[in-house]
């Protein structure tokens, strides 16, 4: 068994399990890798529950902690997802808001579980690394948006 130096834990209440399978789905390069049951009760279940999921999303190693409904998730953890097109970009989106999520602004939205996501199309990155005059533009466009559009911010990087 192979132990990553670092990973992200995720608290969920009780539905790290799904969580995770379900982002297997979505995004390329995830994986559930272990699923681990409770050994005795504990403050929030009982034994045999599971306890923590062993888990991948776009290649990023992470635990899903059932830690029970004491903590909630914020914008202050997110994924952000690099694509390359619109397709791409609807795909993941559509994916989580399409799964019980909810849509925000800026290319943000949130799963069904809390967790915050950033599906942030690759021309809107490169728009921001230009700076000055295009990347005002692209985060002038950008700040008008729930999904990105990549033909509108295509089109604010070239003025």
């Amino acid at each position: 068994m192979t132990i990553s130096k670092n990973t992200i834990c995720i608290w969920y209440d009780r539905d790290a399990e799904e969580a995770a399978r379900f982002y297997s789905t979505v995004f390329p390069d995830s994986e559930v890798k272990a699923v681990h049951r409770a050994p005795s009760d504990y403050p929030s279940g009982k034994a045999g529950d599971v306890l923590t999921v062993d888990f991948t999303v776009a290649g990023i190693p992470c635990m899903g902690l059932n830690g029970g409904p004491a903590f909630k998730h914020s914008e202050a953890f997110s994924f952000q997802i690099s694509t390359e097109d619109q397709e791409e970009t609807d795909r993941y989106w559509n994916a989580i808001v399409g799964n019980g999520g909810r849509e925000s602004a800026c290319g943000w939205c949130k799963d069904k579980w809390g967790v915050n996501w950033q599906i942030t199309p690759r021309t809107l990155t490169e728009a921001m690394a230009a700076e000055g005059a295009e990347a005002k533009r692209a985060f002038e466009a950008m700040m008008e948006m729930g999904k990105i559009d990549v033909a509108k911010i295509d089109a604010a990087r070239r003025g």
